[in-house]
């Protein structure tokens, strides 16, 4: 048997080799996923691994040298200090996500929780909604997507966290009636060129495309939201949506033609993208 150290040498040298840039890090979270242990307990106890999960810690290695996501092949992942699942087919949560959350959160702080309605759209894992569930107590929380593959998923980690979320399959707001409804409806959407993703990095290759082609020119999902989001948002509701890196002043020209819409923010990520845009319906009279 060998040390537990010692295989992670190993690890972290293969995956360095291999072009990996955070080599030391997945080392340790492939050993401790095969070992069932803390990280830190890999260097504390140094335990001596079988010949059995050496193999299967080796396995992980050779398949994240291929470009499988690391999420995937530990088959969960982390989102505002939660825990999800993940599996392939379903898109993996992103940290810059966590802004969107946080908006949203902000805009929602003075609001009565017990009559906010609020919609996730294309919830993937669930990640987005889960938060928001999470603290907003007394909110109802719809989510939805039209990935067979994602909804389970949804439904295995809103299980997993222990959150009471209505999960609907549709095709955007397809499956909703136009009520007026929702306080507050919250997206990441596909946002990416789909000329430029032949050219994105390997590990993007193994999600879904449909989660990340967001059509010719990366709008094409803002179009039909902002579009359709009015019927279906109460007066001054809000509409708070992620968006890629230089999407801020195509997704704001967006809403001022719909003329539907009030830009209120755009929020600005750790490396100074404007990385969430927030728009407030507006009362037609």
């Amino acid at each position: 048997m060998e040390k537990g150290i010692d295989l992670l040498k190993q690890g972290r040298r293969f995956l360095t080799e291999q072009g990996l840039t955070n080599a030391r890090a997945e080392a340790e979270i492939f050993l401790s996923h095969i070992l069932n242990c803390p990280r830190i307990e890999l260097y504390l106890d140094n335990p001596a691994v079988e010949e059995k999960k050496s193999r299967d810690y080796w396995s992980l290695l050779i398949e994240r040298s291929r470009g499988l996501p690391l999420q995937y092949l530990i088959g969960s992942t982390e989102f505002m200090g939660l825990k999800f699942k993940a599996a392939p087919g379903v898109f993996i949560p992103r940290p810059e996500t966590e802004i969107l959350v946080e908006t949203a959160l902000t805009q929602l702080a003075v609001t009565d929780y017990r009559s906010v309605n609020i919609l996730d759209i294309g919830t993937g894992c669930g990640n987005i909604a889960v938060s928001l569930a999470k603290e907003l107590k007394k909110a109802h929380i719809f989510a939805c997507d039209i990935s067979d593959s994602a909804l389970q998923l949804a439904k295995e980690n809103f299980s997993f966290n222990k959150v009471d979320i209505c999960l609907v399959k549709s095709d955007l707001f397809a499956a909703f009636r136009k009520l007026n409804y929702f306080s507050l409806i919250v997206s990441n959407p596909p946002y990416i060129n789909a000329r430029v993703i032949p050219r994105l990095c390997r590990e993007l290759h193994f999600e879904p495309r449909r989660a990340i082609d967001g059509g010719r020119d990366g709008l094409f999902y803002y179009r039909r939201i902002i579009s359709e989001a009015p019927d279906y948002l109460r007066d001054k509701g809000m509409l708070v949506l992620e968006i890629g890196d230089n999407q801020a002043d195509s997704v704001k020209e967006i809403l001022a033609q719909s003329g539907k819409f009030a830009l209120v923010k755009a929020v600005r990520d750790y490396n100074d993208v404007q990385r969430v845009i927030v728009a407030q319906k507006q009362t037609i009279k």
